[in-house]
């Protein structure tokens, strides 16, 4: 029979899952789906890197068997919906965290099982599944139907209600459901374990070993998703994504395989790395949002910060403001531009003459290098997002890098790609 416990826990995960997912346009996430890239480096960081981090420690290192194991466990087990809440508080790539959970969660059910297996028969010279065995699939199925029914509805409200201020409210109540799983998940960490995980009793070498695998993966998260040139709040995400993990099923693991002082061992492992992950991923998280790798400007106020949903107003106010720039190669084809033109503010210019084009140094049209014309009107009401009548906060004017940050997040990049253009030597403007 469930248990109150496993009840109220899967609902603040459905409810912290939905809010999450409830947030991203899902414009945004159709983006993500396509961002092959990133999703593979996202792949690879969760079921290989990680795991081949802890079983490194455990083969070479000199953890007690027991705490080798859970060590195991932590490492092969993705941290899930939680690591929507980190990227959601610090305004890393939401939409690709969402995308992610949803992909990690579904692969997690072959991956990690496939994971133990490998590494603790190469760890511990075993050849029994005993680890695996002592997995609880039934639990694992739930969380995945939870997480998997959540982001669907939460993508779905997304896009049928249509509205920025729905995106925030949503935001708001994965947040404040992700501080309440936080919170019963450290109730239930005190007072399930009856005081025997003797956290603090442990040789220097066991501190080291379960930490070793969050800062190596962290360090490498980052090289390699720089070294691919992801983006900055992307790379962020896939570093929170590959060091915070499920430490529940470990949890679970070491209380089906051990007893006494092996018990007490192997359940001080997941203990502490959940402290780790928090305490790492967190410091890891402030440096990265004042090194300006986040959505939020980086001097803006720390509680402004976390309490502003930069994924929400910064699509909002891009979609307010924003303008498609269209250079046609010809006079044919700006008539064809203007034409078939979309729901929208475009401007048509004509701005060079072309060997393609050359029946215009004929007319008496021919000194006019560019023309202008604002084509098809604003999309229609029924078509336009319910704003969400806030503003993105005010950012403190610090120096010339700061004025070009804000110029950014209000989407005012239309120099850089005149710039561009200027570099062709077919494509000189006459303006």
């Amino acid at each position: 029979m469930i248990s109150f416990n496993e009840i109220a826990g899967n609902a603040l995960l459905f409810f912290l899952v939905f809010g999450m997912s409830a947030t991203v346009d899902i414009h945004m996430l159709l983006l993500q789906l396509k961002n092959i890239r990133a999703i593979v480096m996202g792949v690879f960081l969760q079921f290989a890197i990680l795991p081949m981090l802890g079983f490194l420690v455990v083969k070479y290192g000199t953890l007690e068997k027991s705490a080798g194991i859970s060590l195991l466990v932590v490492t092969s087990s993705p941290g899930g919906s939680y690591s929507n809440w980190w990227c959601s508080i610090f305004n890393a790539d939401l939409a690709l965290s969402v995308t992610m959970t949803a992909i990690s969660t579904l692969l997690s059910v072959i991956l990690m099982p496939a994971n133990l297996l490998i590494y603790s028969r190469f760890a511990f010279d075993q050849e029994d599944d005993t680890i695996v065995e002592s997995i609880d699939f039934n639990s694992l199925f739930i969380a995945l139907t939870v997480v998997i029914s959540a982001i669907g509805l939460g993508l779905f409200a997304s896009a049928k209600v249509h509205s920025y201020k729905f995106n925030i409210y949503a935001n708001k109540l994965g947040n404040y459901a992700g501080i309440s799983l936080v919170a019963f998940s450290a109730l239930l960490s005190n007072t399930s374990g009856g005081g025997d995980q003797k956290i603090w009793n442990h040789e220097w070498q066991f501190y080291v070993g379960v930490m070793l695998p969050c800062l190596g993966g962290l360090c490498l998260s980052n090289l390699l998703t720089s070294f691919v040139s992801l983006n900055k709040p992307e790379r962020v995400t896939l570093s929170v994504e590959c060091c915070y993990q499920n430490v529940g099923i470990a949890t679970s693991v070491a209380l089906t395989m051990f007893q006494g002082e092996e018990l007490a061992t192997a359940m001080a492992v997941p203990l502490y790395y959940g402290l780790l992950e928090a305490a790492i991923l967190g410091l890891y998280c402030i440096g990265a949002w004042k090194l300006g790798w986040t959505k939020a400007p980086k001097n803006i106020n720390f509680f402004t910060m976390i309490g502003t949903s930069f994924e929400v107003l910064t699509t909002e106010h891009g979609d307010l403001i924003a303008i498609e720039v269209s250079l046609p190669k010809n006079q044919k084809d700006l008539k064809e531009k203007t034409k078939n033109g979309i729901d929208g503010d475009i401007l048509h210019l004509k701005h060079s003459i072309s060997e393609d084009d050359e029946e215009v140094n004929n007319r008496a049209d021919a000194n006019c290098g560019w023309k202008c014309l604002t084509a098809p009107i604003l999309p229609s009401p029924s078509k336009r997002k319910e704003p969400s009548g806030l503003q993105l906060p005010e950012v403190p004017f610090e120096s010339e890098e700061s004025s070009e940050r804000r110029d950014q997040q209000k989407g005012l990049h239309m120099y850089n790609l005149w710039e561009e253009r200027e570099k062709s030597p077919r494509n000189r403007s006459r303006l």
